[in-house]
């Protein structure tokens, strides 16, 4: 079942597809309540989800769906991570997680960059 299965039904359908223990199974917390947090009336819901993130996914969905008032929503796209190609480099060059090639992006210079840029280069044709 897909995830997003779960979701169309708490905001629109109001139908309980928590009929199986293999549905019980394929419910996926972390993707309803993020896909819930980008509707402003909803947020509060998949909040207080993450913070009793010790319950069952059956009584999770089953909250959910008992608490949210259903009518169509429009469809809200995930945000996403734009591509940096700088910020690539840094971080394979210096072997940093994101948010600190971000740090050390805002920090080096264009030259530095450009630099680091050129030894991470393999050659070959493009």
């Amino acid at each position: 079942m897909n995830p997003f299965d779960f979701v169309n039904s708490i905001l629109k359908t109001k139908k309980d597809i928590m009929t199986d223990p293999l549905s019980e199974k394929s419910y996926s917390s972390f993707l309803t309540n993020r896909a819930l947090s980008y509707h402003s009336d909803t947020v509060l819901y998949a909040n207080e989800m993450n913070i009793n993130h010790h319950l069952d996914s059956k009584l999770q969905f089953h909250y959910l769906i008992n608490t949210i008032r259903p009518f169509n929503r429009p469809s809200k796209k995930w945000n996403k991570r734009k591509e940096n190609d700088a910020i690539d480099a840094i971080q394979q060059y210096y072997g940093y997680t994101y948010e600190k090639a971000k740090v050390a992006f805002s920090i080096l210079s264009k030259e530095q960059i450009k630099i680091i840029k050129n030894k991470l280069e393999k050659g070959g044709v493009k």
